[in-house]
């Protein structure tokens, strides 16, 4: 058999061409995801400062983040931060897809300005909420006559970040829930009207429940990413004031390439993925309780 016939039928083989069309995704992920997981594994149990040969440390990273008071600041920040943008983050998109999805007129309009947000650089709305939250020349301060230092106060910094997350967030989420609520039938709506249902009885009993697996969803996506949140931490207040606004990844940040810590980066690292899976492993078990006709 000559290699062009081995090709024609290897090709012909589903299974085979299947394989080739998933490889390059498949290389990917072990080179750019899987290795490096293993690796920082590895890493979380040395020494290293990126210059100097690397040095067995068994539990000592572990042992060190967990008996310094600041570790403990900076989980408390990232939970206070996680908890209050997950659900503002669902309970605004989903207030705000209901009344959009009633047909109000600029419908389109609102959904597209509400969207914009969330496609925008975060470079980019650091750089606008830095200037709106400025307690000279921002907006805030001039036109709502609030001299408030947002950025520079421990009471007000970490609000403010919780207010530029939810703000970007809520036009991703709306979008999942309108596309959502389009799929539930107006018999259902109509039934409850017919029943006497006003407004909110009918959205907490038929909107809701209907909506719980997109509700569910959310609910995920958006407490994974607040746990994860860098870049709007380094370019608005890089930790501050006094670590208030300090969190998990911005540790790992600070310790890898500020502080040239290797180890205990890794080591912090690994302390948020299982903060991450628990939270994900407890949310899925309770989706049948949480999700209407969530079968297994």
């Amino acid at each position: 058999m000559d290699i062009k016939n081995f090709i024609t039928e290897s090709l012909n083989n589903q299974k085979f061409a299947g394989w080739i069309f998933v490889l390059p995704a498949l290389v990917g992920i072990l080179i750019f995801i899987i290795i490096p997981v293993i690796c920082s594994f590895g890493l979380s149990f040395t020494k290293w400062d990126l210059i100097n040969p690397i040095t067995f440390a068994g539990f000592n990273n572990y042992r060190e983040i967990f008996t310094e008071p600041l570790f403990f600041k900076i989980l408390v920040n990232t939970f206070v931060f996680a908890i209050s943008t997950s659900v503002l983050g669902v309970i605004i998109p989903l207030i705000l897809a209901c009344i959009l999805n009633s047909k109000i007129r600029g419908s389109e309009f609102f959904k597209t300005a509400y969207f914009l947000p969330f496609i925008t650089p975060m470079i980019v709305i650091g750089i606008v909420w830095q200037w709106i939250f400025d307690p000279n020349i921002g907006l805030l301060a001039n036109v709502l006559n609030l001299h408030i230092n947002w950025l520079y106060d421990t009471n007000f910094a970490m609000p403010a970040l919780i207010i530029v997350t939810v703000w970007k967030l809520i036009g991703y989420n709306m979008i999942i829930f309108l596309s959502s609520l389009s799929g539930i039938s107006n018999s259902m709506f109509e039934a409850a009207k017919i029943d006497g249902a006003n407004s909110v009885q009918t959205f907490i009993n038929v909107t809701v429940p209907l909506m719980a697996p997109s509700i569910f969803f959310v609910v995920i996506i958006t407490a994974i990413s607040s746990f994860q949140v860098f870049d709007l931490i380094y370019l608005m207040t890089q930790g501050g004031p006094l670590d208030s606004t300090n969190v998990l990844v911005y540790a790992i940040y600070k310790n890898a390439f500020e502080y040239f810590n290797v180890g205990k980066a890794s080591a912090i690292a690994y302390v948020l993925f299982f903060i991450i899976l628990v939270l994900t492993l407890v949310q899925w078990s309770l989706r049948k309780k949480i999700v209407y006709n969530e079968i297994d």
